[in-house]
């Protein structure tokens, strides 16, 4: 319980003020004239002031608050390297009964654990984390902070006002002072890239606590595929060149040898993600004559933007000699040569629309798209009865790469076209709208070319499963056979259509090798706090999947039908990094947070990054292997600026409190206050009149 005097003013301070100086100036005056009892007198002005003035006496019940200490434990992903994890929890044990005589004295322990899981901020924060776990205590009530880390930490404040509280921070450093370890550093990463060009990725092998200038063997993968080998020497720029092969995200690693006794090899490797931008894909449709589908393929192929189309029309063939002007046929006349010959590697995609042969196209022409094809070009045949004709492009050398020959024959009546047990796997025609009812809900077909020795795949079939849409791989390229020239039915909108853009431009995609849209592809994607893997295939199973975690570690996942042609999986992601998954054929890269996590660019522990601030707060750093119970000793410190030693180190315990209860008496007031005042003036009239 504490007493003191608290002063409550009748009157403005000012006022009372002013009042005080005039009562002094007067009190001055009757004292210095020595008029009979001018003391007194002087005491009635005072106590008349201190009336105005309003005093009370106080009376404070207080409740002491105890002192915090607070204790951050670092469980980031860089503690389970070596024994720091052992060594840590010894820590904290020993450190828990030296904490017990701080508690024995008021103080309260707060152990506040920092780090892990994926859903961290990227890198090591333990004074967030303080932070957060100091927010409830006011700043005078903190007796000082304890960091149990390896002392990689990646948001040290600046200056020690930053802190919030004026206290001691202390460090205890686990890992031993002579590791070693060797890490990639990227110094210049793109981007983007433009598909077909490569791009140059800037790194370097640093090697920390091993001499310089080591020859270092390293591996570039491109999405999980060997792209070169160069030796490098260790604390030297290096550089790579790597194609961009496809659209979307390209995921380059670059991964260095071992070094002997190295800490880990996690951070061995480095990642840098690039995404692959097509330029323009480049198709070239060539319509042997003026027909009603016609303008559905163009209409399509000019939606996109992305599509840099050519387009020919043969209006009239060669031998046909009417009279008419060259330059009333045609706008341009038909580039054969420079189209089939000297620029055919350009496009993605040909096309021939009922196609065939009017002596436009000589048959070494031929022979170069068949070339075109096996080297990774992409060719699509839209039939309908050329094809059956004399002058049926499969009286060419196509026929080499064509996946079903014409009997001569076709049929003719409706049918609705339905999708293949394949076709329903097969990702160009997989949940095709419509095709979820028997039979599909899309227009009707009226012809379709006969055919024999079909080989591929067919995803589509008509009458008596006669194909319609055939699929196939050629060498390095693709091929595909539309036996129907009626899809222009669906374009517009006979008996309700069809959906031939979904169709016609997943096919076009297809052909030009869209990642997407492969047969059998490995895919792994990041969702909130999972990882779902995802395997496309035109198998009845999926086999298993080996999982390779950020840190090294392997898993096994069984993968379940999700839809035909698709198996799935899904698990937690919970560290972060470069995850890799593989089934012993296909590999797939997936990235949960920054591809190159803080935490494992530099996982030497070391007590030089937190000694700035710990130094500065009047802390000491310590390494759990140079003390003998791996902590140092406890001293409370109640006045003084020293907190640490060689050996021990201090906290500043305080004396704080809370006011619970307060009672007021007021010194002038009521019967009280006028008995003071009467009694100082019958004091200065009594002795006046003596």
């Amino acid at each position: 319980m504490n007493f003191g005097l608290a002063f409550d003013p009748l009157i403005p301070l000012p006022w009372l003020i002013g009042l005080a100086a005039v009562a002094a100036v007067v009190a001055l005056l009757v004292i210095a004239s020595r008029t009979r009892g001018a003391v007194l007198r002087a005491l009635a002005l005072v106590l008349a002031l201190l009336a105005l003035a309003n005093p009370s006496l106080t009376r404070e019940e207080r409740e002491p608050l105890s002192t915090v200490v607070a204790v951050v434990v670092d469980k980031s992903a860089s503690q389970d390297f070596g024994d720091r994890t052992q060594m840590t929890q010894a820590a904290r044990t020993e450190l828990e009964t030296r904490l017990a005589r701080l508690k024995e004295q008021g103080a309260e322990i707060r152990f506040i654990d920092a780090g892990g899981g994926a859903g961290e901020v990227d890198g090591t924060r333990l004074f967030t984390a303080l932070s957060a776990g100091l927010a409830d205590v006011p700043p005078e009530r903190v007796a000082g902070a304890i960091f149990l880390t390896d002392g990689r930490v990646h948001d040290i404040p600046a200056t020690v006002a930053a802190l919030g509280f004026h206290a001691p921070v202390h460090a205890i450093v686990s890992g031993q002072p002579n590791e070693r370890d060797r890490r990639v550093a990227l110094t210049s990463t793109p981007r983007f890239g433009i598909v077909g060009q490569s791009q140059t990725i800037g790194y370097r092998v640093e090697d920390e606590g091993a001499p310089a200038g080591a020859r270092v063997s390293v591996t570039v993968r491109r999405d999980g595929e060997v792209v070169g080998r160069p030796i490098v020497t260790a604390g030297q720029p290096a550089s790579v060149d790597v194609e961009i092969t496809h659209a979307g995200a390209n995921i380059v690693e670059i991964e260095a040898a071992g070094l002997e006794g190295e800490l880990t090899p996690v951070n061995n490797r480095a990642a840098v993600s690039i995404d692959g931008v097509r330029d323009k894909l480049r198709v070239l449709l060539v319509s042997g004559e003026p027909h009603v589908g016609e303008r559905t393929w163009r209409n399509l192929l000019k939606s996109d933007a992305n599509v840099d189309l050519v387009h020919f029309t043969i209006l009239r063939p060669p031998e046909k000699q009417d009279g008419t002007p060259i330059n009333e046929l045609s706008l341009i006349a038909f580039p054969t040569r420079e189209l089939f010959q000297q620029k055919i590697k350009d496009f993605d995609l040909i096309i021939f629309d009922r196609y065939a042969q009017q002596g436009v196209l000589p048959m070494i022409y031929f022979d170069n798209i068949v070339r075109y094809v096996e080297e990774g070009g992409a060719l699509l045949v839209a039939a309908g009865t050329d094809f059956i004709s004399d002058g049926s492009v499969y009286n060419t050398p196509l026929e080499a790469i064509l996946p079903a020959a014409p009997t001569g024959q076709m049929t003719e009546s409706p049918f609705r076209a339905a999708l293949t047990e394949a076709g329903r796997r097969h990702p160009v025609t997989r949940n095709l709208p419509g095709s979820e009812t028997s039979p599909p809900r899309w227009a009707p077909f009226f012809r379709v070319i006969d055919t024999q020795g079909a080989r591929g795949t067919s995803v589509m079939d008509g009458p008596n499963g006669k194909p319609v849409v055939l699929l196939d791989h050629v060498g390095e390229g693709r091929v595909a056979l539309l036996l129907s020239d009626h899809f222009w039915l669906w374009a517009r909108g006979f008996d309700g259509g069809g959906p031939y853009i979904d169709l016609l431009r997943r096919l076009s995609h297809w052909l030009m090798k869209e990642p997407d849209l492969e047969e059998e592809r490995l895919r792994m994607v990041a969702h909130g706090g999972d990882i779902v893997v995802e395997r496309q295939t035109m198998g009845d199973a999926a086999p298993p999947v080996t999982i390779t975690t950020p840190t090294g570690t392997t898993r096994t996942l069984n993968l379940t039908a999700a839809e035909p042609g698709l198996f799935r999986a899904t698990f937690p992601a919970d560290t972060l990094g470069l995850w890799r998954a593989s089934d012993g054929k296909l590999t797939a890269l997936v990235n949960v947070g920054p591809l190159n996590p803080r935490e494992f660019a530099e996982v030497t522990s070391t007590t030089e990054a937190l000694r700035p601030i710990i130094e500065a707060s009047g802390g000491g750093i310590w390494r759990m292997s140079a003390l003998p119970d791996g902590v140092p000793r406890v001293i409370p410190v109640r006045s003084g600026e020293r907190f640490a030693g060689e050996d021990w180190m201090g906290f500043a315990m305080r004396d704080v409190s809370v006011v619970r209860g307060l009672g007021l008496f007021p010194i002038f007031a009521g019967f009280s206050g006028l008995l003071l005042l009467l009694a100082g003036v019958a004091a200065a009239w009594a002795r006046e009149g003596r």
